[in-house]
């Protein structure tokens, strides 16, 4: 293993740098999905180009995808080295309900050791921890042992919606051997973290139309299908009282763990009561049979996200609708094609749908689950650069959330990647207060820094990564 002395001093001594480069960042509202904010995210797009022309990257520009731009950056002066690109996105989710926030979401705080601003860890700050490891690296020794590349997106938090087209058209510019992302958290902060997979998405809108216009309720009612009454019964319908998804086929291509991989999962130190509690609810709840974190690590899902229909104002109003609605999603599990599952929870829904009323079912679908191997060279790599930053060897977990961009990187580009995060679970990403525990990004800063140089030396049989 490299001596990485230089590298520990460095980013030891340069903390306050590094906290204040993401204040600056985190101070431009970047939301991705609110048109008012689009002049603030093509601002963060330029904030991080001229940042990584400052801290010496060769080439550092925005570049135009048909939405919101993407930040390109290189350095090449490691020839014959392997090649990494470093994917991160600067789009920020919404701040509401802002009463909730203790302090401003872009007036970026620091209590009782962490900070505090919408973004801190989803995924500015980082992306700011690889910015500073790469600065290490130049500041330190004049160069790197690798080659990097850093794509920097900006439509993340609304689906990556044009991701697709640009990493299609710019598969040249883009070529590498490794992709390392850096959007993930880890078990817990005593229990450093390499997700190994990440669930897929597909979604669904249903919309509920019964008589032409709201009819009264005395008049009408028991003579006509009431839409919230009937879309009711359609969501009662796609589960069980077990919790396992109702609609046929669903789990055809679902596969069941070994033995092996549910015991590494028993042994990780989750409190199922401390969970709950942290999460305000009497018990948590799931498909009987399977531990919690399996159900949402390997489980597929099927939620209700949003329901509407009727009146909502004060008091009372005494209709039958004429409409109602929901939205729908899935998490989908490695094997399961998300066309087919999108196809057959639509079929499903209009084979069960009330013949009082039509229903029509719109979808889309994000990308399939992703597993990276453990045992992949630059896996290893990563493992014995954060056991040497945290101080003990990460465990491999999966994720219940979606991370569109690793799903194009497998599918457009055939590449391997490094799912490297080090975020906390409590870090109320999309939420209120989301923060990062500034131990978490210091030791994240070293982490990538010492990553470098584990990838370049291959693993202890020298089997590294070879260069394309």
């Amino acid at each position: 293993m490299a001596n990485t002395d230089d590298l520990t001093r460095y980013c030891e001594e340069h903390r306050e740098d590094a906290l204040a480069e993401l204040d600056a960042w985190l101070r431009i509202p970047s939301i991705s999905a609110d048109s008012a904010y689009q002049a603030d995210v093509r601002r963060a797009a330029e904030h991080a180009a001229a940042r990584m022309r400052a801290i010496g990257m060769t080439r550092a520009e925005v570049l135009e995808t048909k939405g919101h731009p993407v930040v390109y950056g290189e350095w090449l002066g490691a020839p014959g080295k392997p090649t990494a690109l470093v994917y991160g996105h600067y789009d920020v989710q919404p701040v509401d309900p802002l009463e909730l926030w203790t302090s401003p979401p872009f007036d970026p705080q620091v209590r009782d050791g962490m900070l505090f601003a919408r973004g801190a860890v989803d995924d500015k700050g980082q992306v700011v921890m690889h910015w500073k490891a790469f600065e290490a690296h130049l500041k330190t020794r004049g160069a790197l042992p690798v080659n990097l590349k850093f794509l920097i997106e900006g439509e993340e938090e609304i689906g990556s919606p044009n991701f697709d087209d640009f990493v299609a058209r710019n598969r040249d510019l883009l070529a590498c051997d490794v992709v390392v992302i850096s959007d993930t958290p880890v078990f817990a902060e005593d229990v450093p973290s390499l997700t190994i997979a990440v669930r897929g998405l597909v979604g669904w809108e249903i919309h509920v139309d019964g008589p032409s216009g709201d009819q009264h309720s005395g008049l009408f009612g028991g003579a006509i299908e009431n839409p919230i009454m009937a879309l009711a019964c359609i969501l009662a319908k796609l589960k069980d009282e077990t919790g396992h998804i109702a609609v046929p086929g669903f789990y055809d291509d679902v596969r069941e763990l070994t033995p092996h991989e549910r015991r590494e999962i028993s042994e990780l130190p989750y409190d199922e009561r401390a969970e709950a509690r942290r999460m305000g609810v009497p018990q948590l709840h799931g498909e009987h049979g399977y531990h919690p974190l399996e159900r949402m690590w390997w489980r597929p899902t099927l939620d209700c996200n949003g329901i509407w229909g009727g009146y909502q104002g004060e008091g009372s109003k005494t209709i039958i609708p004429a409409k109602a609605g929901c939205k729908l999603t899935a998490r989908l599990v490695p094997n399961q094609d998300p066309a087919r599952v999108t196809r057959l929870i639509k079929e499903y829904i209009l084979a069960i749908a009330p013949p009082g009323v039509r229903v029509h079912v719109d979808s889309f679908e994000s990308g399939p689950a992703i597993v990276t191997s453990r045992d992949h060279p630059a896996t290893r790599a990563a493992a014995r650069a954060m056991e040497k930053a945290f101080g003990k060897p990460p465990v491999t977990i999966g994720m219940g959330g979606s991370i569109g961009p690793v799903g194009t990187f497998d599918r457009v580009l055939h590449l391997p990647q490094v799912l490297i995060g080090v975020g906390l679970p409590d870090d109320q990403t999309h939420a209120p207060n989301e923060k990062f525990t500034l131990s978490q990004f210091y030791g994240g800063i070293k982490t990538m820094a010492y990553l470098w140089d584990e990838l370049a030396a291959g693993d202890a049989r020298g089997a590294g990564i070879p260069p394309v």
